[in-house]
């Protein structure tokens, strides 16, 4: 929904006064998937696709949420918003206030209004756009009563927190600090265990293409998925090696490191996870050198190599998301394509060259049509600035 009708849908449910509008992005990653729950490297960017916050301060201290999409409103006592992680919507927002509010934010009653045109169980991170919106709205607000600082990495942090405390999703921290840190036209290479971070150009128009985003229109939900067991076979994997090779977190080993040491991984399975976590944070280092380079054929080799280790050891691709794989791949155009995102459904990304985008959409989409009987959607990648007020 457009802001302005955005605006007249919050006075219907709250009545008429200053509304103020704020942003959390979607995200893509580029490549570097299910390295950040190991301390790897990842390179996203933020997208156009948003979670929009409006909101009205109160004169009491309760928070009211609402959705632009769904009936009802949530209330909420900010003196304790402790007990509201398992509803069925609005734990991420008061999951949000209620970390902020023990981190010493200064947090006010308050009437809010959602609306996402981010597609739900996309693999874009929707929740990460609504937590970091969320995030933004109340440190803004806190900045200007009592002059606490806006820091956005420690919003991401905090809004990874929610996800993962509050709400009981053991995701990364890449979803929310791309949310939070996005600049418009880069990507962002960062390195998960300590948030060492620096921006890249990403330059595809001038260099004749563009960055696709292919929704598979198959949703998942990550809390019930197999993300958690996957993780949690990372950590056996790590728990093997942590006492044959000195590493503080497992996409510290380089490749060459867990050929010599994979033996002592007991697991089978988890030796397979492990593999992939190792190859692919090697895959993103190379890949963001090779983009700045300007080789965007090695960059898009190293996508295809992407996705299969995620479909082969990782094990999260499933039957949509390697039928819109072998749909982009079989394309005219295309240099590269994986899924992104934790995956078991949601979306891929694919480069395309310019002049082959209509061709491209229309022979992915039937392609992908007679695999699954789904019918898809396609959008361009626009690359955006990160968490933010709009002002109109």
């Amino acid at each position: 929904m457009e802001i302005g009708l955005l605006k007249e849908k919050f006075c219907e449910i709250y009545g008429e006064g200053e509304i103020r509008v704020f942003v959390g992005p979607a995200r893509v990653n580029l490549i570097g998937e299910h390295t950040d729950h190991q301390g790897g490297y990842v390179f996203p960017c933020a997208i156009s696709l948003r979670s929009a916050c409006l909101v009205r301060i109160r004169s009491d201290n309760r928070i009211r949420i609402a959705a632009s999409d769904l009936p009802g409103i949530v209330e909420a006592d900010i003196s304790d918003l402790s007990g509201y992680g398992s509803i069925p919507w609005g734990n991420y927002q008061l999951g949000v206030a209620h970390i902020m509010r023990q981190k010493g934010y200064s947090l006010y009653g308050m009437d809010m209004l959602f609306d996402e045109t981010v597609p739900h169980g996309s693999g874009l991170s929707s929740s990460a756009a609504i937590e970091v919106a969320t995030a933004i709205s109340i440190a803004t607000i806190s900045h200007e009563r009592v002059g606490t600082p806006i820091n956005k990495v420690e919003l991401a942090q905090i809004a990874q927190m929610a996800e993962n405390e509050y709400v009981g999703m053991n995701c990364g921290i890449m979803d929310q600090f791309a949310s939070a840190m996005g600049q418009e036209g880069q990507a962002i290479l960062l390195r998960c265990s300590d948030l060492d971070y620096h921006y890249a150009p990403i330059q595809l128009s001038q260099m004749g293409y563009t960055l696709m985003i292919c929704n598979t229109k198959k949703p998942r939900s990550l809390v019930t998925s197999a993300y958690n067991q996957r993780r949690g076979e990372c950590d056996e994997a790590y728990a093997d090696l942590k006492g044959h090779v000195n590493i503080a977190c497992l996409a510290e080993l380089s490749p060459a490191q867990f050929h010599e040491n994979e033996k002592y991984i007991r697991n089978p399975v988890a030796k397979k996870r492990a593999k992939h976590v190792v190859l692919e944070n090697a895959r993103t280092i190379q890949a963001a050198s090779v983009l700045k380079e300007g080789n965007i054929i090695r960059f898009g080799e190293l996508m295809y190599a992407s996705h299969e280790s995620l479909r082969d050891l990782f094990e999260v691709t499933g039957e949509e998301l390697d039928a819109m794989y072998r749909a982009c791949v079989a394309q005219k155009g295309v240099v590269g394509a994986r899924m992104t995102g934790a995956g078991f459904g949601g979306c891929a990304i694919a480069i395309v060259e310019n002049e082959q985008v209509e061709a491209f959409t229309a022979g992915a989409c039937e392609s992908y049509k007679k695999q699954t009987g789904y019918t898809p959607a396609f959008y361009m990648a626009e690359i955006t600035d990160g968490a933010r007020e709009i002002y109109s």
